[in-house]
């Protein structure tokens, strides 16, 4: 099976050229680091520059925008969205409709409830429900 692409023009009349990545068949942007084990779904983007490392997974309409990091085994839900340059961290689940937004943090196993807004730059941490769901509290 041959790599198809589909381009599209940015907001300031740049070309973007996407590659349907081969699990899940969601479109990556050439520049975009996407780990072979991660689903990113037919109807989720991965913006370029971003990152998106193993296990992950991009939940449909998913957008992870341009320079943002979703680390190993982070779950982005239904129509979610991650900002530029956000990092979602390891184990962290952000729930359908959420919104993290530009430079934000979701730290380690963190989950952002459904509709949540994480403001542009801050920090969301887990909560002690979040760590004793991964066995990291007593």
């Amino acid at each position: 099976m041959g790599i198809s692409y589909v381009e599209f023009e940015d907001e300031h009349g740049v070309l973007r050229r996407y590659r349907k990545h081969a699990n899940g068949r969601g479109l990556v942007a050439t520049t975009a680091k996407v780990d072979p084990t991660a689903y990113v779904d037919p109807t989720a983007y991965v913006d370029p520059g971003a990152v998106v490392q193993r296990g992950a997974s991009i939940e449909h309409g998913g957008w992870v925008e341009a320079d943002a990091i979703v680390a190993e085994r982070a779950v982005i839900g239904v129509n979610a969205r991650i900002g530029h340059g956000a990092v979602v961290g390891r184990s962290a689940v952000v729930g359908p409709y959420a919104t993290v937004g530009p430079d934000a943090k979701v730290h380690n196993g963190a989950r952002v409830p459904r509709d949540t807004s994480v403001a542009e730059g801050t920090e969301y941490r887990p909560s002690s429900d979040d760590l004793r769901r991964l066995g990291l509290a007593a």
